[in-house]
């Protein structure tokens, strides 16, 4: 996956959250894609922010 071709609302909520960005590089394409098309969905920042916030947590797991 191209970082470059993220929402730019996602690529900048992963960019404030590295831990975030570690879990979702480390993803599969297809994981990566189902994130992408949530990020679509996102109407706010608050919203993206639990997105992102989500990723680190479910990895946690």
């Amino acid at each position: 996956m191209n970082l470059d071709s993220l929402p730019l609302g996602l690529g900048m909520a992963l960019a404030q959250r590295p831990d975030a960005m570690e879990c979702f590089c480390s993803m599969t394409e297809q994981q990566q894609a189902e994130i992408i098309e949530q990020a679509h969905h996102v109407a706010s920042r608050k919203e993206m922010k639990s997105l992102v916030s989500k990723l680190v947590s479910d990895s946690s797991q």
